[in-house]
């Protein structure tokens, strides 16, 4: 098979040539795809977005994650709708990362989070059922010699009204391919819409019923090995010493490895196996310099900020510190919101394959590209010798978007047993000691009143952790994390529904030493 790209400059489209009878295989040109796709090679499953088979199977290719929200179904409802193929026929499939990193990513972003799974692509997934729609009738029209104009379809059957005549897209797919992509393609309007928005079957639920669908806590490999972790329970903590003798003779135990500077795994035949040797191993740790960190300090270090002096605005409007020195009455009330773990279904785990040169990593994550960039860093090679297959999720909540620590860490372990593929699959007692949490915060209202019993001011100080200064500090703005005021901003997505006259929304940053992460 081979891929060929639309001159850019007058076309919005990529468009896959299948040898004869292999079906058509539609993607389009995304804003960040680049310039020449490379040739996808000699099978259908590294085609982009629509791969139609003889048989009039419809494979939409996701590159957004499934963990149980429907993105998956909605997102293929969006190109069914416009390709007018018959619903009862799709499946869907994940690209790879390396793949769309080899085409120039011509699947856009793989990150799913943030509600952005549907709202962030349906415009260009719509327009690619659309566009291999109009193909597909432009193929059936030249084969039967008939105006385009007077072809209709519908559930995936193409028909000649004036002779009678019909064919399904799996026929005439191959011409199809043949075909120039149309230059622009006119959307459905919503209000006819007969697949996207309406109540449908998950395409998923079938398998997640009957036990078939595979996460990644279930996958298995020829000759796998299953790993169990332990990292250091203080944060910052590393690992000083373990005695690996103690336990390399327990049944089914394989080898015993250091993790970074701060973890170490037991490798062995079954996971209970691993499980059972680890928690046998004798361990030392270095706490270092959070030994002492407990949940007193931590609350006595945002009651600071929330009487500090310094703090960043996030919106203000009037002069609020005057409005309450004046204000006939004065009330105040002070909120704490402590940590928060993700606590996903299914614990943390990534499935990683090392050889010399190349590494396979098979996880659930709510980033593919994210995650293929973590296990390039682990194995220290360069993205393009580096794959990651994505795996439902079960459960993500924004754990298994920024953060792929998890996949470092098996990548990490598979370097050091060659050739093998290894099972990590964290403990729960893990998984709830290294999340990445929801960020603890307190926050102070005082609100001023007038005669009348009106709210003439109101400060809202918040103290608490930022977390884009931990994840992300360039997303920063001079130093403030305006995500910290979501809800409460003037203007935008987040801006606050109510007005009062003398407002002061201000920020003072208190980052204790454990992890947050958006939640």
């Amino acid at each position: 098979m081979t891929t060929q790209r639309v001159d850019i400059s007058r076309r919005r489209f990529l468009i896959g040539t299948a040898t004869a009878g292999a079906g058509l295989s539609l993607g389009l040109y995304l804003p960040l795809a680049g310039s020449d796709a490379q040739a996808a090679g000699t099978t259908l499953e590294v085609n982009a977005w629509v791969v139609i088979e003889p048989d009039d199977t419809v494979i939409i290719r996701i590159a957004r994650s499934e963990m149980g929200q429907g993105t998956l179904t909605g997102l293929a409802q969006l190109v069914v709708e416009e390709l007018e193929c018959d619903w009862s026929r799709v499946k869907t499939e994940y690209p790879t990362p390396g793949q769309s990193l080899a085409r120039d990513q011509v699947w856009g972003s793989f990150s799913t989070g943030g509600s952005q799974g549907i709202r962030g692509s349906h415009q260009y997934v719509r327009e690619g059922g659309a566009a291999a729609r109009e193909m597909l009738i432009e193929a059936a029209a030249d084969i039967w010699g008939v105006p385009v104009g007077e072809c209709r379809v519908s559930a995936g059957v193409i028909s000649h009204r004036p002779t009678g005549r019909s064919t399904t897209y799996g026929k005439v797919a191959s011409a199809a391919a043949e075909l120039v992509p149309p230059f622009q393609v006119e959307l459905k309007n919503p209000k006819v819409w007969k697949i996207a928005g309406k109540p449908v079957k998950r395409l998923d639920t079938l398998d997640k019923l009957s036990g078939k669908q595979v996460y990644g806590a279930d996958l298995q490999l020829p000759g796998m090995l299953n790993a169990a972790i332990r990292a250091c329970p203080v944060f910052g903590g590393t690992l000083d010493s373990f005695n690996a003798a103690a336990v390399s003779k327990m049944s089914g135990v394989r080898a015993v490895v250091r993790v970074e500077d701060n973890a170490v795994a037991v490798v062995a035949d079954n996971w209970w196996q691993a499980r059972t040797a680890l928690d046998a191993l004798p361990v030392t740790w270095d706490e270092g310099p959070n030994a002492s960190l407990n949940s007193t300090s931590i609350a006595q270090m945002l009651d600071e900020g929330l009487d500090a002096d310094a703090a960043a605005v996030g919106n203000q409007a009037g002069d609020a510190k005057s409005a309450l020195g004046r204000a006939a009455k004065t009330v105040e009330a002070t909120y704490g919101y402590p940590y928060q773990n993700h606590a996903t279904m299914e614990p943390m785990n990534a499935t990683a394959r090392w050889v010399e040169g190349r590494c396979e990593v098979w996880c659930p994550t709510q980033n593919g590209e994210a995650a293929l960039q973590a296990a390039a860093e682990a194995a220290g090679l360069p993205a393009g010798q580096c794959e990651v297959y994505k795996i439902h999720l079960g459960g993500g909540f924004g754990r298994r978007g920024a953060f792929h620590d998890f996949v470092k860490q098996a990548v990490a372990i598979a370097k050091q047993m060659p050739g093998i593929p290894v099972k990590l699959l964290w403990t729960r007692e893990e998984d709830m000691q290294h999340g990445h949490y929801h960020p603890i915060t307190k926050a102070r209202l005082t609100g001023g009143l007038d005669e009348e019993g009106d709210l003439a001011g109101l400060h809202v100080r918040i103290s608490g952790q930022s977390i884009l200064a931990s994840i992300n500090p360039g997303w920063m703005q001079n130093g403030v994390d305006m995500l910290v005021f979501q809800g409460l901003l003037p203007e935008g997505d987040h801006a606050i529904s109510y007005s009062v006259p003398n407002l002061l929304v201000d920020h003072a940053m208190r980052n204790p030493p454990v992890p947050p992460g958006f939640w």
